[in-house]
């Protein structure tokens, strides 16, 4: 077979030299298309199914909602594991598929049994959802929108309607989650005093405001031959619509409207999260990309969108990117092509020391881009991304290997020419003579490489791709050797070269003359220092650490600072700016952001306690001397330490921390996993063994997670009372969500979207007291 390969590229020399023509445009065609990340996705196959709810209790939330949706998840097909996080308003659940499971097909399953799921959370309850079809290294674009002209709900406004629904439409988006700023709603604030005087109860708001604010359609009218389509509009547009709504008519005759018993204005959403930047409250938007994707190429498209956006802003509105994936792309990208150069370059200069011809080195060298193009070819076919792993893991000296010995051989074939013979058929049979022995070692190598084929899970994500991408570029390097090198032969050599060997050959042959001798007259000696010497390098072995990656250096740090549970929002931001202003005195830093909480869209489901600080580093050469990132890293924590005790922090990366929270849930490298059902016990067993891992060398932050300490106030309704009056306890509950906000309806204002709710004034729920005057219903001309 190899004959016969070797004889057929020689026959047909200008089919082989058009075939390679294909394989370059080919190669270069799949380089500009394939696409190029930091680091493999090492995202298993999951999928996040988010509900809000807001107002429930962790407990309600776990009883209503997570242990349904965790119970109609049970039995589906290829499914490894669930995990569960029940908060304050949120339920997340994700749930994990085995290994190479398709996504859109777990989704479809995903969808099927949420249907089911819905049937058992109680009324009244918003929907379960599934989170956007993205990965840990989804989020490659955050920006922040700025003005110092308009509010925070301005600036938000902006955002959701003006600048998000277009970005949204780019090609590769999937979601623009903005976090950050208050979100604008339509709210009626009740008047608890007015409600009794009036007689007016907060069950009659609600049915007035949610009847209120409809459109509703008739039949229609026939005149002068043509129909008229009868419609009533009813949709509220203004604060005045939402004002003038009656509520009720009083005895007199004299209808009581919402102006007359609440306050009506635009006032934030309760939020459960916000972002501060250096010290400010901001509004930021992260860009999430679709699984699959290329990241340089959704970017470019989202800068260009961004760039149209940016006309059409009001003055003084202006967008700052602060975390650009594509820079982190760029530099990997600059590092794996300089190795690829610096590689060929050396091997180039090597192949010219020893074969001592110019001619061979470079016909050797056309192996190298020309394997690599191979190579892309393959990976785009496989599905494979660009990337440090990939791609930076490629040994030229392995590839050229083959070519070497191909080029070398027939070098000497036509320097003896011992047959009188044309170019051709000296080439054919100096190829033929080394073309076996060259196939064996070639694939000797591949198959070293198979067993990182069957690695599974995150090592096989990781290292498959690099196994991939060197079997790919072997098996182009073997094919160039096989049939170009001989061809390329005939054009470069005439029949006769000059027999001579280089300096360099003879410089090692002269110091490896004596050696030989010595090593043959003590053999001896030189197996045991040989022993000696293997023995002493396996003790070293087992003594060195080991890291499953080398770390990738994203040009960001990312901090965790966590508090008490009980803390407020206000409070988090009060700890965060001033952690932003402190570590804005290091020269290192450029720009700290930090966001608290979680998003609307919350595909990262944290408490208002906990806070994730992204601390964006000026370039290397503005730093001090000496500085390095682990250094910084401590005396950022040595400094926090001093003057924030209050927070508990930790160190890591964006993307790091990203994936490690994707893969285990949780935002660390190792996490230990206690189960039961007793959080008190569970709590106090676990401070234990962080008291004990924090001894262990290596173990830089150990800490709990917080899993109780939230404070309620709680309102136990006697039912007696209740009989006795005649109030039903729906009544009851509906008061006590108007403490803090209830939805009864969306207003469209143009293309916006906000919310209609209802609250209490702050006054009304400022003590306790106050809580226990609340009106539920006017019975008899008493208000209960």
């Amino acid at each position: 077979m190899i004959k016969a390969i070797i004889n057929a590229s020689l026959n047909n020399r200008l089919i082989v030299l058009m075939m390679t023509g294909l394989l370059i445009a080919g190669g270069l065609r799949a380089m500009y298309t394939l696409p190029v990340d930091v680091v493999p996705d090492l995202t298993n196959t999951q999928v996040q199914i988010l509900t809000k709810l807001p107002g429930l209790a962790p407990v309600e939330v776990e009883k209503f909602v997570t242990f349904p949706i965790e119970q109609s998840m049970a039995g589906i097909p290829r499914l490894k594991n669930i995990r569960s996080l029940s908060q304050f308003g949120l339920s997340s659940i994700t749930v994990v598929f085995e290994e190479g499971t398709d996504i859109h097909w777990a989704r479809r399953r995903i969808s099927q049994r949420l249907a089911g799921a819905r049937e058992e959370i109680p009324k009244g309850f918003n929907k379960p959802l599934m989170g956007p079809l993205s990965t840990g290294l989804g989020e490659i674009y955050q920006f922040e929108l700025k003005s110092s002209r308009h509010t925070p709900m301005q600036l938000r406004t902006m955002l959701d309607w003006y600048i998000a629904p277009p970005l949204r439409l780019v090609k590769g988006v999937i979601e623009i989650n903005s976090f950050g700023g208050k979100l604008k709603t339509y709210e009626v604030q009740l008047d608890a005093t007015k409600l009794r005087k009036y007689g007016v109860t907060p069950g009659e708001v609600y049915k007035a405001l949610e009847e209120g604010h409809l459109n509703v359609g008739g039949g229609y009218i026939l005149r002068s031959g043509e129909q008229y389509i009868v419609r009533g509009e009813g949709l509220l547009r203004t604060l005045d619509d939402v004002a003038r709504i009656p509520v009720k008519t009083a005895k007199h005759g004299t209808p009581i409207y919402i102006r007359n018993v609440a306050k009506v204005r635009y006032a934030p959403m309760i939020r459960q999260g916000a972002v501060t930047r250096d010290g400010k409250e901001v509004v930021t938007a992260t860009v999430m990309m679709l699984l699959g994707a290329n990241p340089a190429f959704v970017i470019e498209r989202v800068q260009k969108k961004l760039k149209e956006l940016k006309a059409a802003l009001p003055k003084g509105v202006t967008v700052n990117v602060f975390y650009n994936r594509s820079d982190l792309v760029k530099r990997t990208v600059q590092t794996v092509r300089t190795n690829l150069l610096e590689g060929g370059l050396l091997v180039i200069v090597i192949l010219f020391l020893l074969l001592g011809n110019l001619r061979g080195g470079l016909l050797v060298a056309a192996t190298i881009p020309l394997s690599m193009l191979f190579a892309f070819i393959c990976m785009r076919w496989a599905g494979i991304s660009g990337n440090l792993m990939s791609l930076g893991a490629i040994d030229f000296g392995i590839i050229v290997d083959g070519s070497v010995v191909m080029v070398e051989h027939m070098v000497l074939a036509f320097t003896i020419n011992k047959i009188s013979a044309s170019p051709i058929e000296q080439a054919r049979s100096a190829a033929q003579e080394v073309g076996r022995p060259i196939l064996f070692s070639v694939i000797i190598i591949m198959v070293v490489y198979l067993p990182i084929l069957t690695l599974q899970g995150t090592e096989g994500k990781l290292f498959r791709p690099m196994a991939w991408t060197l079997l790919f570029a072997l098996g182009g390097a073997l094919l160039v050797s096989l049939t170009l090198m001989p061809v390329l032969a005939t054009f470069v050599y005439s029949r006769q070269l000059e027999e001579k060997e280089t300096w360099l050959l003879r410089l090692f042959r002269t110091l490896y003359r004596p050696i030989l001798v010595l090593s043959l007259r003590f053999r001896l000696t030189i197996i045991g220092s040989s022993l000696a010497i293997f023995l002493v390098s396996v003790w070293i072995l087992f003594g060195m650490g080991a890291n499953f990656i080398p770390r990738l250096d994203e040009g960001m740090l990312a901090m965790q600072a966590s508090r008490l549970p009980s803390v407020s929002l206000e409070e988090s931001i009060r700890h965060t700016t001033r952690i932003e202003k402190i570590l804005k005195e290091f020269p290192e830093i450029q720009s700290v952001i930090s966001k608290t909480g979680r998003a609307e869209v919350a595909t990262d489901p944290m408490g208002v306690f906990f806070s994730d600080i992204f601390v964006v580093l000026s370039p290397a050469k503005k730093w001090r001397p000496g500085m390095t990132t682990l250094r910084l890293v401590k005396e950022m924590e040595k400094k926090l330490k001093a003057v924030s005790p209050a927070n508990r922090y930790s160190f890591s990366q964006p993307i790091q921390l990203r994936t490690a929270e994707l893969l285990s849930g949780v935002k660390s490298d190792v996490a230990l996993k206690l189960f039961g059902d007793d959080l008190q016990k569970l709590q106090k067993s676990a401070q234990s063994i962080v008291n004990v891992l924090r001894k262990v060398r290596g173990a830089a932050d150990v800490l709990v997670e917080p899993t109780v300490g939230l404070p309620y106030l709680r309102i136990k309704l006697n039912r007696r009372e209740i009989s006795r009056h005649g109030v039903s306890d729906n009544e009851v509950l509906q008061v006590i969500q108007s403490i803090g906000g209830k939805t009864v309806g969306v207003i469209f204002d143009g293309q916006k979207r906000f919310d209609l709710r209802v609250r209490f004034q702050k006054k009304d729920r400022s003590r306790l007291s106050a809580i226990r005057q609340l009106p539920v219903r006017t019975s008899r001309g008493t208000t209960l």
